[in-house]
């Protein structure tokens, strides 16, 4: 299979528009910080970085899944939002480089790829590393990419939250002080992006936290150390195996002389002190990368942090908005309660008015009788007795209402 590739210059590389296939499109960074657009397939892809098919399929962007973080054999497969990228010890394959958001990601790795190169590579085209000189205390090439894509979507995310705490804030105390139907809207789609964010976060959170609660994991994520302890059994010969110890390239001597010799109880003994010394070497390769891991620790946990106070500020702008709608239903459940009482109100008044209506209608009536004549004074007093009566009734109604705390004080 031939694929094309075609060098890119940084600074023409970021006006780069998408192409019609843009899942076919990688960016490859070396050690040295120099790019090259790749145009390839997926297989190509695959049989660069010796990745699985499924491992690949994670960075799909025409697949919805969510943030991973996985580290394999030779590689560190990462999604990260928009950050789509495959790591191994020596470059870094980005997807998507034209992409407006991959853009600055790929610009922060070509300035901080190439630090402290030299010391890496004499260390890299090594066929060993001889812990008994000492290694400079240079971070893994895996290490600072990885560092860079972590600080990118930390600060990503962070800046999303900070647009929509900027935009939600002042919309929520408008909302308090004026409920309208614009606003009502407004917060509500502010409440689905918060809620869409904050699923975002939390799942990066989750990964960060997966990989510092498990070593192994994190493990899988340090390459130079499975490369340096894959080394002492990479080579032609014995000399090449173990070359890091004088003695037992001695021992190895030895055991040809024992084997010309016939002597094979010095074989079975010179055997069993190579064992004991390959376990020695290994120890020493873990005991030499554990301070490097443990300050992978560090970094890890100082990005969790950073996504960890991200997320908080997510909790407590949604508990704000909880608390806003909290505060408007108090308001509407009082207003509602002023109407009831004001339709508490009416009611009365129309119950004793219908009294004094009722005497009206009776004597308006037009039936002879014998004591409506010569007696015109009656008609004062009817009209008063009939609105004190009324007014009598709407006071016995407000104070039982009242007595009941159907209405206030």
């Amino acid at each position: 299979m031939t694929t094309h590739v075609v060098p890119a210059d940084p600074q023409v590389m970021v006006t780069v528009k998408k192409k019609a296939q843009p899942s076919k499109s990688w960016v490859l960074l070396d050690s040295n910080g120099e790019t090259t657009v790749l145009d390839v397939d997926k297989y190509a892809i695959m049989h660069r970085v010796n990745i699985h098919a499924r491992d690949l399929r994670i960075l799909d962007p025409l697949l919805s899944y969510p943030s991973t973080i996985l580290g394999r054999d030779g590689a560190i497969v990462l999604n990260l939002e928009h950050i789509k990228a495959i790591i191994t010890s020596e470059e870094v394959l980005l997807r998507d480089p034209s992409d407006e958001y991959v853009v600055p990601v790929v610009q922060e790795l070509q300035r901080r790829l190439p630090i402290l190169n030299a010391a890496n590579q004499g260390q890299q085209t090594s066929a060993r590393i001889d812990f008994d000189a000492g290694v400079e205390d240079v971070s893994p090439f895996e290490f600072r990419a990885l560092e860079v894509a972590l600080e990118s979507i930390c600060s990503f995310l962070a800046a999303r939250t900070l647009e929509l705490e900027t935009a939600a804030y002042p919309a929520l105390d408008e909302l308090t002080s004026l409920i309208s139907g614009r606003d009502l809207d407004k917060v509500r789609k502010m409440k689905s992006a918060m809620t869409r964010l904050t699923a975002r976060v939390q799942k990066v959170r989750d990964e960060l936290e997966q990989l510092l609660d498990d070593d192994d994991d994190m493990s899988d994520l340090y390459l130079s150390r499975k490369l340096a302890a894959a080394s002492p059994v990479s080579g032609s010969g014995a000399a090449n195996r173990y070359n890091v110890s004088p003695t037992i390239g001695s021992k190895i001597s030895k055991a040809s002389i024992a084997t010309l010799c016939g002597d094979e109880n010095d074989v079975e003994e010179l055997g069993m002190l190579l064992e004991v010394k390959l376990a020695i070497y290994l120890r020493s390769i873990n005991d030499s990368f554990t301070p490097k891991l443990s300050q992978y620790y560090s970094v890890l946990q100082a990005y969790f942090m950073q996504i960890d106070g991200t997320l908080n500020k997510l909790t407590t702008l949604r508990e704000y908005i909880d608390d806003t709608e909290d505060y408007i239903n108090i308001q509407l459940d009082n207003h509602r309660n002023q109407l009831i009482q004001l339709e508490l109100f009416l009611s009365s008044g129309t119950v004793s008015l219908a009294i004094y209506s009722l005497v009206a209608a009776i004597f308006g009536m037009n039936i002879p009788y014998s004591w409506n004549t010569d007696h015109d004074y009656i008609f004062p007093w009817v009209v008063v007795v009939s609105g004190l009566l009324s007014a009598f009734v709407f006071i016995l109604i407000m104070s039982y209402a009242r007595f009941k705390g159907l209405v206030g004080t």
